[in-house]
């Protein structure tokens, strides 16, 4: 089954470049994914991060809904601890009231716990297990981010990214409160009203992200929502992220049935060799992730050359990078049809970083060029 193709984009600064650029290069890419038939336009939530751009979804958002026409463009995902859901569904409710019927408010828990507890909100496992292969898939050895989430550098950013004394509400909660809202059904027990305007009403789809089996799946499920499952950053828990929403799973108003959509982190060029070259600055990249020092702008290919790797090195990126498809528009369709068989997506979600922003226009066309060519073929069989 070829299912649709979303993308996810970070605005992710290059080398020399700026934040001015990052953003101009965003909206570019998101007329050309229009242009060339993908089914969403995400837009991913980091703060204090010297390699991204997109802050600020909505903000971001409304900026994008004014140069496109048609593609449905959303969060992956808002960052629930960070705002109360009022103030969510008041950005959100703006950019439906403005261009109506067009956003998907996607939603993650990763901000959702304080210092006490930072090492539940990100996937981690035993560094012990091993790697293996799915049906085709591989599945890599898992990555502990909680070096990352407990370390003085993450303090820092929470102390800046939340209220003094603020406790987030858990995720159900979170959800809870929107849905009630733009129902225009939240009162309090004397019966007092509050209204969200704009907000009430507001036509949008609500997603939840997550990396592991946790509690966004659980959520997800247990309310009959859709799910995406992040391959691209926790690739060794997408399987157990995915079971465990389709196992919460209860029919709603929304859904009859479990809807996933699954990330993938890829390159495409005209042939497998350019674009694994193209794909070279990737591992550094995400070695500047990993360290915890937060991405750095995509690197230029002298600094890739410059870099000089160690095995710690090696091994602190070698999920990511051994689970990113670059190679020519076959191969990479190939690979994202394996995942989609194996994990039994829906929809899947594609995000895509190389040095040369034109690079990266051409990537997406090319594999959208070739996806829609293979749904038509297999639609013409059926």
């Amino acid at each position: 089954m070829t299912v649709p193709l979303s993308i996810l984009d970070l605005a992710p600064l290059v080398s020399g470049g700026t934040a001015a650029d990052a953003l101009r290069r965003t909206l570019d890419l998101a007329r050309h994914a229009e242009r060339a038939g993908y089914h969403r336009y995400w837009v991913a939530e980091h703060h204090l991060t010297p390699g991204v751009a997109s802050s600020q979804p909505a903000v971001l958002l409304g900026q994008l809904a004014a140069v496109t026409d048609r593609i449905r463009l959303g969060s992956g995902a808002v960052q629930t601890g960070f705002l109360t859901p009022l103030a969510v569904l008041e950005q959100f409710g703006m950019l439906d009231a403005l261009y109506p019927g067009r956003f998907d408010l996607g939603l993650g828990r990763s901000a959702q716990r304080r210092q006490s507890a930072l090492s539940s909100s990100l996937p981690s496992s035993s560094s012990s297990s091993e790697p293996r292969v799915v049906d085709g898939l591989l599945i890599p050895r898992s990555f502990s981010f909680d070096r990352i989430l407990n370390s003085a550098r993450s303090k820092l950013f929470f102390s800046l990214l939340q209220q003094p004394g603020a406790t987030p509400a858990d995720l159900d909660s979170v959800v809870e409160d929107l849905t009630t809202l733009i129902a225009g059904r939240y009162a309090d027990d004397a019966g007092n009203a509050a209204r969200a305007v704009p907000g009430e009403g507001a036509d949008l789809q609500i997603w939840i992200l997550g990396s592991s089996g946790g509690e966004s799946a659980r959520v997800a499920g247990a309310r009959g929502l859709p799910f995406a499952a992040n391959y691209h950053v926790a690739p060794a828990r997408v399987l157990e992220a995915v079971a465990a929403y389709r196992a919460a799973f209860r029919p709603s108003e929304i859904l009859p049935e479990p809807h996933v959509m699954v990330s993938a982190d890829v390159v495409v060029a005209a042939d497998d060799e350019t674009a694994r070259e193209l794909a070279k600055p990737y591992p550094l990249w995400v070695r500047s992730v990993r360290t915890g020092a937060g991405a750095i702008p995509y690197p230029s290919p002298a600094e890739v050359a410059a870099h000089e790797w160690t095995d710690e090195d090696r091994d602190l990126v070698a999920d990511r990078v051994e689970t990113q498809f670059a190679g020519s528009p076959q191969t990479v369709a190939d690979r994202l049809q394996t995942l989609q068989r194996v994990t039994g997506a829906d929809e899947l979600l594609i995000t895509t970083m190389t040095y040369d922003h034109a690079d990266r226009v051409r990537s997406i066309e090319l594999l959208a060029e070739h996806w829609l060519r293979r749904r038509a073929s297999l639609h013409g069989h059926g």
